[in-house]
């Protein structure tokens, strides 16, 4: 059965094992699995959910956009966005590679999340605030430049899950393992192929060991 692994990726780590160009830190030093892959991408600035697998099919069924996997994440912005604001993240809003598809957006209280290191840089006398933001898409920094679109930059942005899988209690550096049923081979199958009956074990970086 493949391998799915859950990573609470810390902020400033890259989304990949190798990094010949800088001294950023890379997946290596929290994952010792072998023969994984990151099924789709997280930006170097931002945190939470990352999913990981030996399984190129699987690989491929999370990481498509044809599949349209939903992604939900909880963006700090600067400001607070009016109704009407998010009411067009929604419906869809211009980027300069076109229109998003529709979104679930709506405003949430402060999630109870790890302190990030460093902190945000917050400008004094302007509010922060929250939202929670699903798409389906997987364009480039997309959520960033959406809330940007609307007046209000993103300042911290955490992944809290993708397709039915979660975040959950996973700290920062840790992730859970778990054994999933392959996907289907045939196109037209609309059986769910995951998840399966798994077992997990959480893997901590060695210095939380």
């Amino acid at each position: 059965m493949p391998t799915l692994i859950l990573f609470n990726k810390p902020f400033q780590v890259l989304s990949q094992f190798t990094d010949d160009n800088s001294d950023k830190k890379t997946l290596a030093q929290y994952i010792q699995l072998p023969n994984v892959y990151a099924a789709g991408r997280l930006d170097y600035d931002s945190e939470g959910l990352l999913l990981l697998t030996d399984d190129g099919q699987l690989q491929h069924r999370i990481a498509h956009p044809k599949h349209k996997s939903a992604k939900t994440y909880w963006a700090q912005v600067e400001g607070i966005p009016s109704q009407q604001a998010i009411d067009s993240l929604c419906k869809g809003v211009t980027l300069k590679d076109g229109i998003t598809l529709p979104a679930k957006v709506r405003s949430i209280d402060e999630p109870k999340l790890w302190d990030r290191t460093p902190p945000i840089r917050q400008r004094a006398n302007i509010p922060t605030s929250w939202l929670e933001i699903q798409i389906t898409e997987g364009r480039n920094r997309q959520v960033r430049r959406m809330t940007a679109a609307i007046g209000h930059p993103t300042l911290r942005l955490v992944r809290a899950s993708v397709g039915e899988w979660q975040l959950a209690e996973l700290k920062p550096g840790e992730c859970k393992v778990l054994e999933v049923a392959a996907p289907p081979a045939a196109k037209n199958n609309k059986k769910p192929p995951y998840p399966a009956k798994h077992k997990f074990a959480k893997i901590r970086h060695p210095k939380q060991r």
